[in-house]
């Protein structure tokens, strides 16, 4: 963890770094073939921070095509794993050196409190990397029991060319995420920033390629989902696709997929989930800090915030007062200053999106017992709502910012039932003293994820992905996320006294 600046220190810093503005193909920056570009602003002040390269399919087909011939050559996935892994450990010092630098950039493009992006999102990052890179040479192939007259080899090799396409939301960690475990498996890869937040996907390449990684490796793709993501998703000489964002858009590669080559497809998409607490915990305000955080975290905007608060009805009002004292302590304003925990919401259109469930929340006579307000047509307060029914929108829809719905429950069924009724099944929190329903509540909730007395997503030794319309076809972190870069092959060698070649 890097020590916290203060507010003017990183404003100061934030006027001297050299922001990066065009694609980044074959270890090199390159404008767009069409010369287009496209603002990329400060959602908190609405400043243009740079005019970044509008890429097209044209670029794709570009950056693919050299992508293709660093495969094919073997320039990266024929080094020795700990030829790769030297590189991988060389990349993740790197970018620790340049920490304050990535967290005053993720905080300028997306508007992240800069406390968050310092203190979480830039060491995680590294960390990734560092423990991908450290997997290399640890991950064995097999034989299989065959008799002794045939050897059968099972080994991975990794899947070609593939296309990383990130969300806004956390931009340089989930950048992390995925090219952590595809540069480990010795992949080219192609990623596609969202379109808010370009920043710090520009930068990481560099640096990568600063540390070693040959060029056609790693490639970045400024530009919007018609003009790169769909290229990308239909193209022929692509093996395989990691999305993260929207279930909508996951649908979308899905079909490309299947209009192409039939590409592997991995899909992390939304989450509307619960936090189910019981009434027997037993330390009412340590549950209250984990539902704020869970809640408020990024300003709601994550896949896995407790955005549903499913509460025993005999806890519920004590529960909400200790919610409101814990409130007082994320102030909000300025990302810039590390005294602020939330900051701006990422854009004037999704700042819209959120404001409407607070309209719908007016229209639907539901209480609104925090929050509610917002600022400058950026900024939401952290809002709980109490009293939302199972039909509400604020029950059943993704809001993906900073407001949380309270629904009371009489008993353990009931809460099962809320908390499953969702299309979604991404991650979900319980807060109980009692092993059997701790138990219970853990197994019959559907999410990928379920954390048991806390808030969090596990660690880079656990997978994370979701089920339903969360997600599809992997996982993100642990080993198995080395998986889904990879192929299996079977090797199949006769070695019997007739075999027809000589031993």
């Amino acid at each position: 963890m890097s020590q916290l600046l203060t507010a003017p220190e990183y404003a100061a810093l934030a006027e001297t770094i050299a922001l990066p503005s065009q694609a980044f193909i074959d270890g090199a920056f390159v404008p767009s073939v069409s010369g287009r570009t496209f603002d990329t602003r400060n959602p908190a002040t609405g400043q243009v921070l740079a005019e970044i390269a509008a890429c097209d399919a044209r670029d794709v087909d570009i950056a693919v095509a050299r992508a293709k011939a660093a495969f094919a050559d073997g320039r990266w996935h024929r080094r020795t794993p700990a030829a790769r892994k030297a590189t991988l450990l060389r990349f993740a010092d790197l970018l620790e050196r340049h920490a304050h630098e990535l967290a005053v950039m993720e905080s300028l493009d997306s508007g992240k409190p800069i406390r968050e992006c310092q203190n979480t999102d830039i060491p995680e990052a590294i960390h990734t990397i560092r423990w991908h890179a450290e997997l290399i040479d640890k991950i064995y192939d097999n034989t299989a029991p065959v008799g002794s007259d045939t050897l059968a080899l099972v080994v991975r090799e990794p899947i070609g060319v593939v296309g990383l396409v990130l969300p806004w939301n956390f931009p340089l960690l989930m950048l992390a995420w995925k090219i952590g475990p595809s540069l480990a498996a010795g992949c080219s890869i192609i990623v596609k920033p969202a379109k808010e937040t370009t920043l710090t996907a520009l930068r990481v390449a560099e640096l990568a390629h600063e540390a070693g990684v040959p060029a056609g490796v790693f490639n970045v793709l400024p530009g919007g989902g018609k003009d790169v993501g769909e290229p990308l998703g239909r193209h022929m000489d692509v093996s395989m696709v990691s999305f993260t964002g929207s279930t909508d858009t996951g649908r979308l590669f899905l079909r490309y997929a299947a209009d192409s080559n039939l590409k592997r497809v991995v899909l992390e998409c939304g989450g509307k989930n619960p936090a189910v607490v019981m009434d027997d915990i037993e330390d009412i305000d340590e549950v209250a800090q984990h539902i704020v955080n869970g809640a408020f975290w990024n300003m709601g905007e994550n896949c896995s915030a407790s955005s549903r608060l499913i509460v025993h009805a005999d806890v519920k009002d004590a529960l909400l007062e200790r919610i409101g004292v814990h409130l007082r302590e994320w102030k909000m304003g300025n990302p810039l200053d590390p005294q602020h925990r939330l900051g701006a919401l990422v854009s004037e259109a999704h700042f819209r999106k959120v404001r409407s469930y607070l309209e719908r929340a007016a229209a639907e006579n539901l209480r609104v017992a925090f929050g509610g307000d917002t600022a400058e047509d950026i900024f939401v307060e952290p809002t709980v709502v109490d009293g939302v029914g199972r039909d509400s929108l604020l029950f059943r829809e993704e809001i993906f910012g900073p407001i949380l719905s309270v629904t009371p429950f009489s008993d353990i069924e009931q809460a099962i039932a809320l908390a499953n009724d969702t299309v979604y099944g991404l991650a979900a929190a319980v807060y109980t003293s009692s092993l059997k329903h701790a138990f219970r509540l853990s197994r019959e909730i559907r999410a990928g994820v379920v954390t048991v007395n806390c808030f969090g997503e596990g660690d880079i030794t656990t997978p994370f992905g979701g089920y339903g319309e969360s997600g599809f076809g992997g996982r993100d972190k642990s080993v198995w996320a080395h998986d889904q870069y990879t192929e299996l092959k079977t090797i199949w060698i006769d070695v019997s006294d007739r075999a027809a070649f000589d031993v």
